[in-house]
Protein backbone atom coordinates (compact mmCIF):
# COMPACT_ATOMS: atom_id res chain seq x y z
CA UNK A 1 0.00 0.00 0.00
CA UNK A 2 1.37 3.39 -1.40
CA UNK A 3 0.33 6.78 0.83
CA UNK A 4 -2.27 8.12 -2.01
CA UNK A 5 -3.76 4.55 -1.43
CA UNK A 6 -3.87 4.70 2.18
CA UNK A 7 -5.23 8.34 2.22
CA UNK A 8 -7.64 7.05 -0.20
CA UNK A 9 -9.05 4.83 2.73
CA UNK A 10 -9.12 6.93 5.21
CA UNK A 11 -11.14 9.28 3.23
CA UNK A 12 -13.43 6.52 2.18
CA UNK A 13 -13.81 5.59 6.00
CA UNK A 14 -14.07 9.10 7.64
CA UNK A 15 -17.26 9.57 4.93
CA UNK A 16 -18.84 6.47 5.56
CA UNK A 17 -18.84 7.19 9.49
CA UNK A 18 -20.06 10.43 9.05
CA UNK A 19 -22.55 9.52 6.81
CA UNK A 20 -23.56 6.74 9.70
CA UNK A 21 -23.30 9.30 12.42
CA UNK A 22 -26.08 11.38 10.61
CA UNK A 23 -28.59 8.56 10.12
CA UNK A 24 -27.93 7.54 14.28
CA UNK A 25 -28.72 11.14 14.57
CA UNK A 26 -31.75 11.47 12.21
CA UNK A 27 -32.93 7.76 11.61
CA UNK A 28 -36.32 8.54 10.00
CA UNK A 29 -34.72 10.76 7.42
CA UNK A 30 -35.21 7.38 4.59
CA UNK A 31 -32.99 8.67 1.97
CA UNK A 32 -30.09 9.10 4.65
CA UNK A 33 -30.65 5.49 6.28
CA UNK A 34 -31.10 4.16 2.73
CA UNK A 35 -27.51 5.53 1.67
CA UNK A 36 -26.75 4.16 5.00
CA UNK A 37 -27.40 0.75 4.01
CA UNK A 38 -25.54 1.31 0.84
CA UNK A 39 -22.09 2.08 2.63
CA UNK A 40 -22.89 -1.14 4.44
CA UNK A 41 -23.22 -2.93 0.90
CA UNK A 42 -20.21 -1.03 -0.35
CA UNK A 43 -17.95 -2.35 2.79
CA UNK A 44 -18.66 -5.93 2.52
CA UNK A 45 -18.32 -5.92 -0.89
CA UNK A 46 -15.12 -4.56 -0.69
CA UNK A 47 -13.34 -6.72 1.75
CA UNK A 48 -15.25 -10.02 -0.10
CA UNK A 49 -13.91 -8.73 -2.98
CA UNK A 50 -10.11 -8.44 -1.81
CA UNK A 51 -10.04 -11.83 0.01
CA UNK A 52 -12.18 -13.86 -2.75
CA UNK A 53 -11.18 -12.14 -6.17
CA UNK A 54 -8.03 -10.25 -5.77
CA UNK A 55 -6.49 -12.53 -2.95
CA UNK A 56 -4.70 -9.18 -1.59
CA UNK A 57 -6.09 -10.07 1.61
CA UNK A 58 -5.85 -13.18 4.21
CA UNK A 59 -9.16 -14.46 6.07
CA UNK A 60 -7.97 -12.96 9.60
CA UNK A 61 -9.74 -11.47 12.13
CA UNK A 62 -8.27 -7.93 10.93
CA UNK A 63 -10.77 -8.85 7.81
CA UNK A 64 -13.50 -11.05 9.11
CA UNK A 65 -14.17 -7.96 12.22
CA UNK A 66 -15.49 -5.51 9.29
CA UNK A 67 -16.90 -8.53 7.56
CA UNK A 68 -19.13 -9.66 10.22
CA UNK A 69 -19.85 -5.86 11.49
CA UNK A 70 -21.19 -5.24 7.45
CA UNK A 71 -22.83 -8.14 7.97
CA UNK A 72 -24.64 -7.37 11.30
CA UNK A 73 -25.57 -3.49 10.24
CA UNK A 74 -26.84 -4.85 7.17
CA UNK A 75 -29.48 -7.48 8.66
CA UNK A 76 -30.54 -5.23 11.40
CA UNK A 77 -30.61 -2.02 8.93
CA UNK A 78 -32.84 -4.17 6.91
CA UNK A 79 -35.17 -5.71 9.89
CA UNK A 80 -35.20 -1.44 10.99
CA UNK A 81 -36.32 -1.01 7.15
CA UNK A 82 -39.56 -2.87 7.75
CA UNK A 83 -40.33 -0.66 10.88
CA UNK A 84 -39.47 2.83 9.45
CA UNK A 85 -41.73 1.60 6.32
CA UNK A 86 -44.33 0.89 8.60
CA UNK A 87 -44.13 4.19 10.43
CA UNK A 88 -44.08 6.39 7.29
CA UNK A 89 -47.69 4.44 6.24
CA UNK A 90 -48.94 5.06 9.42
CA UNK A 91 -48.12 8.53 9.41
CA UNK A 92 -49.68 9.03 5.73
CA UNK A 93 -52.83 7.50 6.86
CA UNK A 94 -52.95 10.20 9.97
CA UNK A 95 -52.75 12.76 7.77
CA UNK A 96 -55.60 11.10 5.63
Amino acid sequence: VNGLQARTFGVWTLLSSVIRCLCAIDIRNRTLYHITLFTFFLALAHFLSEVFIYHTAALTIGVMAPLMVASFSILGMLIGLQYLEVEALSQNKKKN
